[in-house]
């Protein structure tokens, strides 16, 4: 179990409030449901009664191979999470093989000699989550099934097992090797995306199994041959050293049966040696400096301390939860709030089997002196290693991991869900209830035994790095090219398959939770969708605003007064609100889109009504204190100074101004930050004015979804916002009315030096509009670029292995909807991508539309994966919000089933041309001006170089 302690969820799901509460007839009123005044005075449910919630129930057998099997059976759903784990990493691999491990998970991909297409295969029978990763210690695979193409699943995970060798060939490998290396550049090309290189370095000796990132070293990349990759099967992609788990709508009997039939005559492979990770001590401080194109000088503190099964372990995480991963943490109150020299801190554990590292960071407030904010980290670090935490703040930590745990619980497969925890406690501790213990040990913390840990590990020499603006070094990564167009090879043909697939059997229609609808004192509409899977409810407080809202002159001002609802109300300070969700294991959370704006709450049932209460305060009652606003306006400008040192934000503050103009209410970042300018001019008045403008009963609505029923929450809810009274004011609007201008196709260069990739963003508005119904045009999207098997995808990543992924997608807004295509391709193949993208979609709204084959991959396969679309509450709620929005009814999606059924390769074809014409996008590239631009001007395009903060007028 891996420590989660995210600061601030960007979820789009929460939201509710409190007051005086109408009783309940029942004598024993729980303490979830008592009245706001009693709420006031009542405590959080017992942290031991919370870690009791935390309950994975398993069985476990073995095979005669060595494979071990675990089981969960959660009937929640039909679906069934496969997830297999190996017991290989980048610390296994030799001097002069880095990022072996990971490019042959890439291979794993490739097919087997019995499955040559597995993604096509799975995808097709409704695989969701179909995915792998690498890290240090593991390898991992995993996919969510409908219940019945288990066998189709697990008979394609065993045939790579044990079948994989005659399918891996010369051009196989070539087409990996460059999607790695385009996923490495993507990286590196991020602002300090150079970091963890130089940690590595700096903190461990050279030959340590942990010294090399898992991505590795392009030359090593290079050097890759086919027999590597064979001998790297062979000698650890054996039985014996896997897991395999199968969470979900299963039995133990069922499969025991299966796992025998399916891995059971593959024989077990060579026994992996352990790895020798000592926890090394630097002799001494290290300083260094590095130059990166970034907007904040960022300082770092890191030490290397031991693996996550050393008693230490989660000491430590609790006490890096305290420094820098609460809200309401030792960093973010001193340097953010108090002294206001920093607008973001962080502190955590890595948790790797053999070692860790802690890692602490402060970005440097522009126009602070980076060198007093340092002293200033290292006093109140060191202070906080002497001292150590408050008792409080130790059950803070826990309560907030006891909480995540809990929300976790939904998901059954993928890489966050059920499986993965009991894979990962069996795989590093032999216990598949390891979590319980990770959290029995947290829950029983104390500051006594934390101060001790971070005594022992924190007081050693520590590696201090400054990342300061300014223009990178030359590093070798950099010069390094992938090989040349062999991924472009056409591959032979596979080899016949031996063995046939097992049948897929159809697996029940999607049941969408029902929803009820009912309405507040006031108006207010609340729509609750109930799911009993987890003891916590989520809750989403929508309003008609977004930030199609923002005044043209005031562009961030929505974005702004979101940041501040949650850092004081009238009553409550920054601190105390922090402090307060925290005990209450609650998450207020703010986000939105460009038509809506929701402030959203998580809450543990035993906790709902104090949760609740401090909702309420959030979403009615904020405070604009002058300092705050101050505070955060600063946070605000250093976020748009940081999107423009990104390859994905400078592309995406220039997209939308230049596609809708900048007068239109979609003409705007979708950030939604706006510009210095604009911010800078924003007022406390504005911000009061904009709350009750918008913020309002009269533009709200509520959704519910989780573990209450409609009689137990509508008394909640209009005992506190029933009675929130209607604003008497005229009702702002949102001006639609602005002309949108012509499309201007072309390209449009915003220079970044020094990318060794280039960000594409091709953009059109469409004339469809999130109400219309799009279903036939969304199935046919998905074959040409919105899925990892689409044309698009498969071109430029697969085929010709320019880029780590391709995706092409529509927008649905209320009003007319952008069609985007975002495509990150290394600078030398930045012209040549653009001609090929516009050729591909060219020739499938032209002469190659759907053809049989995709039109039965995607229809079979969006069919059978809807029932694991909707697996947690937040899918759940999420779908209620945009049905309400594009005013569908609530069963829409039970509907969608039949509606896949009947469409025609006709109808799609037909969608597709109406809404998508390649001759009318417009391009977008961020990139090496002096790399691209002669790439460029062979287009035989108009090509523009532009600002991004002012696109729209050139």
């Amino acid at each position: 179990m891996a420590l989660i302690f995210p600061k601030r969820s960007l979820s789009f799901f929460s939201g509710v409030c409190s007051a005086a509460l109408v009783l309940s007839l029942s004598t024993a009123t729980p303490a979830w449901a008592q009245s706001s005044p009693a709420a006031a005075a009542v405590k959080p449910a017992p942290l031991t009664d919370l870690v009791r919630q935390v309950d994975i129930p398993y069985e476990m057998f073995t095979l005669k191979n060595g494979l071990r099997v675990i089981v969960h059976t959660d009937r929640k759903a039909p679906v069934v999470g496969v997830t297999v784990y190996y017991r290989v990493g980048s610390k296994n691999e030799p001097e002069g093989k880095t990022g072996f491990a990971h490019l042959f998970e890439h291979l794993m991909f490739g097919g087997s000699e019995n499955v040559p297409t597995p993604d096509e295969t799975l995808m097709g029978a409704g695989a969701s989550g179909l995915n792998g990763s690498t890290w240090f210690d593991r390898t991992n695979y995993v996919e969510t099934m409908p219940t019945g193409a288990l066998d189709l699943a697990l008979f394609a995970e065993a045939d790579r097992m044990g079948h994989l060798l005659g399918a891996v060939t010369q051009a196989k490998l070539d087409a990996q090797r460059a999607v790695v290396q385009n996923e490495k550049r993507q990286g590196d090309n991020q602002p300090y995306g150079l970091v963890e290189y130089a940690q590595l370095a700096a903190l461990l000796p050279k030959g340590h199994p942990y010294a090399h990132s898992t991505i590795g070293s392009m030359a090593d990349l290079d050097s890759a041959s086919l027999e590597d990759v064979k001998t790297w099967f062979r000698d650890n992609y054996g039985p014996n050293n896997a897991i395999l788990v199968l969470a979900g709508d299963i039995d133990l009997q069922t499969a025991r049966e299966k796992a025998e039939k399916y891995f059971g005559a593959i024989p077990a492979g060579p026994v992996v040696k352990p790895v020798v990770s000592p926890v090394p001590t630097l002799p001494a401080r290290i300083d260094q400096v590095m130059k990166d194109r970034v907007a904040t000088t960022r300082l770092h503190r890191m030490w290397v301390t031991p693996g996550r099964n050393d008693k230490d372990s989660s000491l430590l995480a609790v006490g890096a939860a305290v420094l820098g991963g609460l809200s309401s943490s030792r960093l973010d109150n001193e340097l953010v709030r108090k002294e206001q020299v920093a607008v973001g801190v962080t502190a955590s554990l890595q948790q790797f089997e053999q070692i860790g590292f802690v890692e602490v960071t402060a970005d440097v407030k522009p126009g602070v002196d980076p060198g007093l904010v340092s002293r200033r980290l290292d006093e109140i670090i060191a202070d906080y290693v002497k001292t150590g935490p408050s008792a409080d703040e130790v059950t803070r930590v826990a309560t907030r991991q006891v909480s995540a745990e809990i929300a976790a619980l939904e998901v059954v497969g993928g890489f966050g869900g059920k499986a993965t925890t009991l894979a990962e406690g069996l795989l590093y501790a032999g216990d598949p209830g390891q979590y319980k213990k990770d959290l029995a040990a947290i829950a029983s913390a104390t500051p006594k035994g934390v101060t001790a840990a971070m005594q022992r590990w924190l007081t050693r020499p520590v590696y201090a790095l400054k990342v300061e603006p300014g223009e990178r070094e030359d590093y070798e990564e950099a010069a390094v090219s992938a090989p040349g167009d062999a991924a472009a090879q056409e591959a032979a043909p596979a080899a016949a398959p031996k063995l046939a697939l097992p049948d897929v059997k159809s697996s029940p229609a999607l049941d969408f939770p029902d929803v009820e609808t009912a309405t507040l004192a006031n108006g207010i509409k609340v729509h609750l969708a109930r799911r009993a899977t987890v003891p916590a409810v989520r809750i989403a407080v929508s309003f008609d605003a977004g930030i199609a809202s923002d005044r043209k002159d005031r562009l961030g001002l929505s974005a702004l007064m979101l940041s501040l609802l949650d850092e004081g109300t009238t009553t409550r300070s920054t601190i105390q609100i922090a402090e307060e969700q925290e005990r209450l294991g609650a998450s207020i959370s703010t986000g939105q889109s460009m038509d809506r704006t929701s402030v959203s709450l998580f809450a543990l049932k035993a906790n709902l009504a104090p949760s609740l209460d401090l909702l309420d305060d959030v979403v009615r009652n904020p405070a604009f204190a002058p300092g705050e606003v101050e505070r955060l306006r600063a946070t605000q400008l250093a976020g748009i100074a940081a999107e423009k040192t990104q390859p994905q934000g400078l592309a995406s503050r220039a997209i939308f101004p230049l596609l809708y103009g900048n007068q239109h209410p979609y003409g705007s970042s979708a950030s939604g930050r706006g510009d210095e300018a604009s911010v800078k001019a924003i007022t406390r008045e504005d911000l009061l004015r904009y709350h009750s403008s918008w913020m309002v009963p009269s533009k709200a609505e509520i959704f519910v979804a989780g573990d209450i029923t409609m009689a137990e929450i509508k008394p909640l809810l209009d005992a506190r916002f029933g009675h929130w009274p209607q604003n008497r004011m005229a009702s702002p609007t949102k001006d639609f009315a602005v002309t949108i201008p012509d499309p201007k196709p072309g390209v449009y260069l915003i220079d970044r030096p020094q990318s060794p990739q280039s960000m594409i963003l091709g953009g059109v508005v469409t004339t469809a509009k999130g109400s219309d119904d799009l279903l036939a045009f969304s199935t046919a999207n998905v074959i040409l670029g919105d899925d990892f098997l689409s044309r698009l995808n498969t071109d430029i990543r697969e085929v010709k292995g320019w880029s780590y992924g391709v995706r092409a997608y529509l927008t649905p807004r209320v009003e007319r909807s952008p069609y985007i295509v975002a495509a990150p391709v290394q600078a030398d193949k930045t012209g040549p991508a653009i001609a090929a993208m516009r050729d591909d979609i060219a020739q499938f709204v032209g002469s190659k539309g759907v053809t049989p084959q995709e039109f039965r991959r995607v229809i079979s396969g969006e069919i059978a994966k809807l029932p694991a679309r909707f697996e947690t509450t937040g899918a759940v709620l999420g779908q209620m919000q945009a049905d309400a929005l594009f005013g569908r009814p609530f069963t829409y999606v039970e509907t969608l089933g039949q509606r896949y059924a009947a469409l025609t390769p006709d109808e799609l074809d037909k969608a597709a041309r109406t809404l998508i014409d390649p001759a009318r996008l417009s391009w977008v590239v961020v990139g090496d001006k002096a790399k691209i631009r002669d790439q460029l001007d062979a287009l035989g395009m108009p090509v523009t170089e532009i600002d991004s903060d002012s696109p729209a007028a050139q």
